[in-house]
């Protein structure tokens, strides 16, 4: 169903606008949504931006969703303001995503096509729009959808492109073909002079995107203003009351999505070494850090960190432990079916109690599953990561800030507690981007753990390597120091590291490396185990993990707007679990409310079985797609109503 759409301009409110644009895989997409968030933010706005894209190089459905604001915002809206579409089947997916006031742009030659006819238009997608047209008396077309948004009080523009780009060919003195190339900014300038938005902006937009290429610069600047004008002379804008205008703000930003904040945080925490086998969505995470493999320092030196592409992932995990023992701050960066690969070396590294951190973007499982859809369905895996009992932290982020930060303190804690650190994400959260402040990387120290000196070249005896501490920590050399000479091997052994299977050896070694794990506890400050948004002291309490935070924080400043006391409880330590600390928070909670993105609330199992505590409500969404505060807001107002069930799907068939 179409949401009624929010936008708060002219209404008294923080105008907050909502644009999504569509197009075949390798159109250009990106390209729009990356000249549209740059137009916005050179005009002092904040941004966030999703990419929902399919699992194919060239030709299937891809759009990007971009959101506008005065405030600062971390989730997505179902319901867009306006849908800018240059091909049929944008049109038909989106237009259920509109509103009264919206607007859709569009093409003359999709204003009349049969949906079945649609190249890549899903089967079951095709015949249910046709029946939920049926029931109006519509036909099964996209004439038949645009009459239905009509009805509902869409605004409908429909644009000539060819002529568009004729005249520009004409005023450059250069071909069609040419011209055409800046199809991606038409598609901008169109919605931007439809918003009344300053075409300045949209031109600065142009000349970041493409330094020192002034043909192109010069070729799309011409497009803005001649689709401009074309917008002055064809369309009436007083009956659309949705515009967009830049507000002051000298704040510097940055525009920046899940994989680069990790890859910066790697970078700001000492990275020296990562392997990575290609896997989406974590491929452009390990890409990045190529392109930056040598950077700039504070102190005015350069660092570098050394990037292997791997032939898979089992030799991309024993590469990043082999840098590990070496010294190096080492990592390797992959997915769930990635992940599954890497288990027995996990293990191999767990045992050898090698720091090394193993960063996770989850996706659509399992098997396969859903390469370029999100999911949160590797919280089991992530806990036990490989065969038997050992010690290893889980960390989950939940914003672009959070990816930063965790990414760099992975490292502290692989080293301080001398073992594997996973670091969860998510594809929502790995091509999601907004504008943040300037990263600051004073907040970042640096801690390398307890490392042995050297030894002298006469010292006899092999080094204690694995020596039983009253901490569970030991003193870790690095291979090649002088003296300190140990074994390292997947069996259990000896302080030395020989193999053993003495009783006594392994009750104390095992009981050792999971002393680590209390140290932990005792040590990691509460806001790093779990954050606490809203009224603490609220009955009604939201407890979620990763990237649907951002949806949830923004549901909790609608209630608050409402006059409803709430809480959220952000877990960020997966492992090792807090139990004093959640059994405290939770013991007020009433109702509690779990929200996650996968199927059988994976987190809620791990509370119950740590805890006993188990949801009130367990809120769930599968579908691949992000949850919306939206999504949330109905959900917990169905909640408050009393009519709501234990276990809560969240379905929108339109995505």
């Amino acid at each position: 169903m179409a949401a009624e759409s929010p936008n708060g301009n002219g209404n008294g409110h923080a105008q907050d606008l909502a644009w999504r644009v569509g197009g075949p895989q390798g159109s250009g997409v990106d390209t729009a949504a990356l000249i549209f968030q740059r137009a916005c933010g050179i005009a002092g706005l904040h941004l966030f931006g999703r990419r929902e894209y399919s699992s194919n190089i060239m030709g299937r459905h891809s759009y990007y969703d971009v959101r506008a604001s005065e405030l600062p915002r971390a989730s997505h809206r179902d319901a867009v303001d306006l849908l800018t579409t240059f091909e049929a089947e944008t049109l038909s997916r989106h237009l259920m995503a509109l509103g009264e006031g919206s607007g859709v742009i569009y093409r003359n030659d999709d204003a009349d096509i049969e949906l079945h006819k649609i190249t890549y238009l899903d089967g079951r997608y095709a015949d249910d729009l046709a029946a939920y047209l049926a029931e109006r008396g519509l036909p099964a077309t996209t004439a038949g959808q645009l009459e239905d948004a009509k009805n509902r009080g869409v605004k409908l523009f429909q644009v000539d492109i060819d002529e568009i780009v004729a005249q520009l060919a004409e005023e450059m003195g250069v071909p069609p073909a040419i011209a055409g190339r800046a199809r991606n900014t038409l598609a901008v300038a169109v919605s931007t002079a439809l918003l009344d938005f300053p075409r300045d902006y949209v031109k600065g937009a142009v000349a970041k995107t493409w330094p020192g290429r002034q043909k192109i610069i010069d070729l799309n600047v011409q497009a803005i203003e001649q689709t401009y004008n074309y917008v002055d002379a064809n369309y009436d804008r007083s009956d659309f009351s949705i515009s967009l205008h830049g507000c002051d703000s000298t704040e510097k930003r940055m525009i920046v999505n899940g994989n680069q904040a990790v890859a910066l945080g790697k970078i700001a925490g000492g990275i020296g070494f990562q392997s990575y086998y290609p896997i989406s969505p974590a491929t452009d995470e390990s890409f990045f850090l190529e392109a930056h493999e040598e950077y700039p320092l504070t102190d005015g030196g350069q660092s570098n960190v050394i990037m292997v592409q791997t032939e898979d992932e089992i030799s991309a995990v024993t590469m990043a432990a082999g840098a590990a023992l070496t010294g190096a701050r080492a990592s390797t960066s992959t997915s769930g079916p990635g992940f599954a690969l890497m288990c027995e070396a996990i293990g191999w590294a767990a045992i050898n109690e090698v720091p090394l951190v193993i960063t996770d973007w989850q996706r659509g499982a399992p098997s396969t599953g859903m390469p370029t859809r999100s999911e949160q369905g590797d919280l089991r895996i992530a806990t036990t990561g490989s065969h038997g009992d050992f010690p290893s932290l889980v960390v989950a982020s939940g914003d672009v800030f959070e990816a930063f930060y965790d990414a760099a303190q992975c490292f502290n804690y692989a080293e301080r507690y001398q073992g594997v650190v996973i670091h969860v994400l998510d594809k929502a959260l790995s091509s999601s981007s907004r504008t943040v402040p300037f990263l600051d990387t004073d907040r970042i120290d640096i801690d390398r753990g307890l490392i042995a000196e050297p030894r002298g070249e006469h010292d006899d005896g092999a080094f204690n390597r694995f020596a039983v501490t009253e901490s569970g920590i030991s003193p870790r050399t690095l291979l090649g120091q002088q003296g300190n000479a140990h074994w390292c091997t997947g069996c259990e052994h000896t302080p030395q590291g020989r193999v053993t299977e003495d009783p006594v050896v392994r009750e104390a070694q095992i009981e050792k490396r999971h002393r680590k794990m209390d140290l932990a506890l005792s040590e990691i400050p509460l806001e790093e185990k779990v954050k606490i948004y809203g009224d603490r002291d609220a009955e009604l309490t939201l407890l979620s993990w990763g990237s649907n935070k951002g949806a949830i924080l923004e549901c909790l400043d609608t209630l608050e707007a409402e006059g409803i006391a709430a809480r959220f409880l952000h877990v960020r330590l997966i492992k090792p679990f807090p139990v004093d600390e959640m059994t405290e928070l939770l013991s007020t909670a009433k109702p509690l409310v779990i929200v996650e993105a996968n199927f059988s609330g994976q987190y809620a199992e791990l509370l119950r079985a740590n805890t006993g505590i188990a949801p009130d409500h367990l809120v769930l969404k599968y579908n691949g797609r992000p949850i919306s505060a939206e999504e949330i807001h109905q959900t917990v107002s169905e909640i408050r109503r009393g009519d709501a069930p234990a276990r809560i799907v969240l379905r929108n068939p339109y995505q």
